[in-house]
């Protein structure tokens, strides 16, 4: 396992100076634990090789929209990249600026756009002409100012999951370059809209830097010719993408993409945006499971557990594989190699095969998927009737819940049979 805060201490696992097992005890499994220090460790790291630039980091708050996280990052100095009004209302309540937060997204309402520029945020990313003329409507009808950033689509292929994919030709993201020029005049004679920069977004957990280094080349490139034309360029948004380590992952070191940053956009004189999400909350969490049986056939052993695909969506839709630890360290050092699969009824509720865990499992230990600090709880569903699990923020010794678990019948309270139905009575 990397440098973590979750390390064993006397047997067992513990995120900071908390084991793991105590908090199973009190609140039950599963639970999501997040850890205030690695959030904390992430951001600076983040940041570090860019305070010689006009930077500005901005969380993207689809990756975690918990408000304790939120906070947490907005004390660091974090702005917010958020998709939606209910992101920007997470964001605000959770501390952050609006002078630090920008808009994402393909498909801005009246109301969310409405509500960035209500809330006076820093600028608002356009990704259609449809688009830009909404935001122009909205703006004058509300007698306001839209700052405005174009999204590039540099065309440029990620090579990671298609699914994450989203700078290249036929994706629905951004303004190709064949459109730019229509983009940036339409912009310029929209009477409430002002022109801001350029942004762009390749995709997500690329494996190297050869993507970014290409796409931020032609960022370059467009604000050169827009400079050429006299067109000021005051800021870029460079997105986020940058992927972390899993299970035993090798990925190129930030370093390396730092130094690319510099090299292709330093010397630009642009106020530059970095959209960071799994780099600063993906290994600051894991979801603790509790085993429910122990199950051999003739082919495999499956270990099964209380945590399941509405829990942590990424292995059944992107394929992914996170490290699973036992919480009770395997201090003998036997293993065998199970798949490890959750209680929904789906073949494709599985966390994966061929994981090596201790050989002497059994119902109610506990175990600890890794790296769900992204993409985790935000993405968590109630499928097949399962209450929405906690999540708790561990600081030192010191432990809260910042999201209570959401039972069934809470849920049914969302729900209403209308009066005009009849209702059998049973006999």
């Amino acid at each position: 396992m990397t440098k973590s805060v979750y390390a064993y201490r006397n047997g067992v696992l513990c995120a900071e100076a908390l084991p793991l097992a105590e908090i199973a005890e009190e609140i039950d499994t599963p639970f999501y634990c997040v850890s205030a220090k690695q959030l904390q460790r992430n951001y600076r790291l983040f940041a570090k090789p860019f305070a010689d630039l006009n930077a500005t980091i901005h969380y993207a708050v689809k990756a975690n929209a918990n408000l304790a996280v939120i906070r947490i990052l907005a004390e660091c100095g974090a702005g917010a990249d958020v998709t939606s009004a209910g992101e920007l209302e997470r964001a605000l309540a959770g501390g952050v600026a609006p002078q630090k937060i920008v808009f994402s997204g393909v498909g801005k309402t009246r109301d969310d756009i409405a509500a960035a520029l209500l809330a006076g945020i820093l600028q608002i990313n356009a990704e259609s002409l449809p688009e830009l003329r909404l935001i122009n409507h909205v703006a004058g009808a509300l007698g306001k100012e839209a700052p405005v950033s174009l999204r590039l689509n540099p065309d440029v292929d990620a090579k990671t999951h298609a699914k994450i994919s989203t700078g290249h030709k036929g994706v629905k993201f951004g303004i190709g370059l064949e459109q730019m020029g229509e983009a940036l005049a339409l912009l310029l004679a929209s009477p409430h809209c002002v022109f801001k920069g350029l942004t762009m977004h390749v995709g997500s957990m690329l494996k190297d830097y050869e993507p970014f280094r290409l796409a931020y080349q032609r960022l370059a490139d467009v604000v050169g010719l827009l400079r050429a034309q006299g067109l000021e360029v005051e800021r870029l948004d460079l997105g986020g993408g940058v992927g972390i380590p899993y299970d035993g992952q090798t990925l190129a070191p930030f370093a390396d993409y730092a130094a690319m940053v510099h090299e292709v956009l330093g010397s630009l004189g642009c106020a530059l945006s970095f959209e960071p999400g799994r780099k600063l909350v993906g290994d600051a969490a894991v979801l603790v499971t509790r085993v429910v049986h122990v199950k051999e056939t003739d082919n495999k052993t499956f270990i099964i557990v209380d945590a399941g695909m509405n829990d942590l969506v990424r292995p059944a839709l992107y394929g992914a594989r996170h490290e699973i630890l036992s919480v009770r360290q395997n201090i003998i050092g036997l293993t065998a190699p199970v798949s490890v699969v959750g209680p929904v009824c789906e073949t494709s509720d599985s966390f994966g095969d061929h994981f090596m865990l201790p050989d002497q499992l059994k119902a109610g230990d506990l175990l600890a998927i890794m790296q769900a600090g992204a993409y985790a709880s935000a993405m968590a569903s109630t499928y097949n009737g399962r209450p929405l699990i906690p999540e708790v923020l561990v600081s030192g010794a010191r432990h809260a819940i910042i999201r209570r678990r959401i039972a069934v019948a809470e849920q049914m309270g969302w729900e209403s049979i209308p009066d005009w139905m009849v209702i059998p009575r049973a006999a």
